[in-house]
């Protein structure tokens, strides 16, 4: 598979704080590539270094075939990138925004690309409302339209669709994965399990580090979990008792149900006996990423899920 992105060594210091720390990864072309991690993790100090918007204090290696240190400047001009905050013009129509952006990358058929930008997010019956009186969805719409009027090579989105509905995050999601079929790569940062679970490939950084890597499927087969679920009257109460219990590493309230999740067998069965009384059920299921990832937080330095 070719590789958009084969970086290593990648360390970022922002005066004492070492915010990356030796992170590795490729990303085939084409490919979906999901960051998460709590906040201040450093996702978005590594996608910015990716891009040539943050120089970094060491690292080696290329991004769409250039070196990402001495190539920053043709970089910069073959991705198109998404911040969580809305950064279009307010006082400018959607249409107008765009024709902007076309001449900000002093692009040829400026009508052409933007009457085809506006199609195909569904934008044109839309081309002279102001981008301000625009609610967030169709924000998000006219700033995915912006980031790739220029037709990248990478697509780097940083929590595109915080505050997003779930029926304009679908939409989006669809249009991602339509890109990512014409050869556009993705990275995007995300604190939706949801999404994480749409990407081709996901990466776990925790404290500058990239502790896991792969699919979705492979970080939690991985991840040695045994998760319970249980169900009867009341039983989601049992989360807070069930989580101090030795043996568990999770026990989070899933509606009705509670999740208890460990790699001990013996602890965890031992930690849900109490509740096995009469009118409660406990039934094993596979984990879910949501709980491979709580696991993460609490991670040991030297477990790493990473491929």
């Amino acid at each position: 598979m070719a590789l958009a992105i084969d970086v290593h060594n990648l360390n970022k210091w922002f005066g004492d704080k070492h915010v990356v720390r030796d992170v590795a990864i490729e990303v085939g072309v084409g490919r979906i590539t999901g960051f998460l991690g709590p906040n201040g993790s450093g996702k978005t100090t590594t996608l910015r270094m990716l891009c040539g918007l943050l120089t970094p204090n060491s690292g080696e290696g290329t991004v769409l075939g250039l070196d990402f240190r001495r190539e920053s400047e043709a970089i910069k001009r073959e991705t198109g990138y998404m911040t969580q905050r809305f950064s279009l013009y307010d006082d400018m129509t959607i249409a107008e925004n765009l024709r902007f952006f076309a001449r900000v990358y002093s692009l040829d058929q400026r009508d052409r690309r933007v009457s085809d930008a506006l199609g195909r997010l569904g934008l044109t019956d839309r081309r002279d409302q102001l981008a301000g009186a625009l609610s967030g969805g169709w924000k998000q719409r006219l700033a995915l339209a912006a980031a790739t009027l220029h037709e990248p090579k990478l697509l780097l989105l940083d929590e595109p669709t915080a505050g997003v509905d779930p029926k304009a995050r679908r939409v989006f999601w669809d249009e991602i994965h339509e890109l990512a079929a014409r050869g556009l790569t993705v990275l995007v940062s995300t604190h939706y399990m949801d999404e994480a679970e749409r990407c081709h490939d996901i990466g776990y950084i925790l404290n500058g580090e990239l502790i896991a890597r792969g699919t979705a499927e492979e970080i939690i087969g991985r991840s040695g979990l045994i998760t319970f679920n249980g169900s009867g009257p009341d039983i989601d109460r049992a989360a807070r008792d069930l989580a101090d219990s030795p043996g568990v590493i999770s026990a989070s309230a899933f509606g009705a149900d509670v999740h208890v999740s460990g790699t001990d067998r013996a602890k965890l069965e031992a930690a849900i006996n109490p509740w096995r009384r009469d009118g409660y059920r406990w039934e094993e299921v596979p984990p879910s990423l949501e709980d491979v990832f709580i696991q993460l937080m609490g991670h040991d330095r030297d477990q790493r899920y990473a491929a």
